[in-house]
């Protein structure tokens, strides 16, 4: 799933694919960019913010992404065969005389003027691995509601920009929080900040997440996708649900919108799958959805 490390590893991985390099191919299959043409244009870079993808062209034109829940971009050498899905599941296709980029199933494509950016980022709080991290800002933002349950302010990306569902499982086992403790009654909050930034910090070169330390398969995660399965540090069956209180259940729509704006002209952007939310009913204790 991809949450803030892997947009900013697919980042990286763009970076030294594109930039530098004039476009020799510019193919954007989404109706309203489909006459649009930067060949020949060089790529100046390719930058993350949070969970969004930015690529720079020469002309002050920004090509930006958000990947959402099933996105992905995949990198392939002239001539090699793409293999990242079906034909029709092909939004981008950006290509120099070395290297193609492919963009599948990507829910979120605009093109606009550089100095415009931050008109689909500019909402974002500090980036967890960006060049902005501010520790106190991102503590600041998160403390604003105190009612606010935590899981749902996590995943509200203008509090801080990288956090997904399974970051958001993970770092509340982690503090013994219950996902729906407000945020107001955690304790010590500024470990809140410390902790995403330090698993983020240690999962952005891996292709598979770890936030348990051990690497082995099947043992890298604490809670997330675990239903049934007995907790790794007190053995209680770990819980699973889709429903929330419905302050949490908006806060998350919420989120979810504050973190992929509809692009100016354009029709609202599908909404993602239901998140679940993984947690030890013994571990973190508190607050439950109704009817658990």
């Amino acid at each position: 799933m991809p949450e803030g490390d892997t947009v900013w590893r697919t980042a990286q991985r763009l970076h030294a694919a594109l930039a530098g390099r004039r476009l020799v191919r510019w193919d954007l299959r989404v109706p309203r960019l489909a006459t649009t043409d930067l060949t020949g244009r060089p790529v100046l870079e390719v930058v993350p913010r949070g969970k969004h993808l930015l690529v720079r062209v020469e002309g002050g034109l920004t090509l930006h992404s958000h990947l959402r829940m099933d996105g992905a971009w995949r990198i392939y050498r002239a001539g090699e065969r793409w293999s990242g899905g079906p034909g029709h599941q092909i939004r981008a296709v950006l290509a120099n005389t070395e290297h193609t980029a492919v963009g599948y199933r990507l829910p979120v494509l605009d093109l606009l003027r550089t100095a415009d950016e931050g008109q689909v980022v500019g909402h974002l709080g500090p980036d967890l691995l960006g060049p902005d991290w501010d520790p106190r800002e991102a503590l600041r933002r998160l403390s604003a509601d105190p009612t606010r349950p935590l899981g749902a302010a996590l995943l509200d990306q203008r509090n801080l920009a990288g956090i997904g569902n399974v970051y958001k499982s993970e770092l509340c086992f982690l503090l013994r929080s219950s996902p729906w403790l407000p945020i107001g009654e955690l304790p010590h909050p500024e470990r809140l900040v410390t902790l995403a930034r330090k698993l983020l910090e240690a999962n952005k070169d891996r292709l598979a997440r770890v936030t348990t330390a051990d690497t082995r398969t099947d043992r890298r995660l604490w809670v997330y996708g675990r239903e049934g399965r007995p907790c790794r540090r007190c053995g209680t069956p770990v819980c699973a649900t889709d429903r929330d209180l419905p302050d949490a259940a908006e806060g998350a729509r919420a989120a979810e919108r504050a973190d992929t704006p509809a692009p100016q002209g354009a029709a609202d952007h599908p909404v993602s799958r239901q998140r679940i939310t993984y947690w030890c009913p013994r571990c973190q204790p508190g607050p439950r959805p109704p009817g658990i």
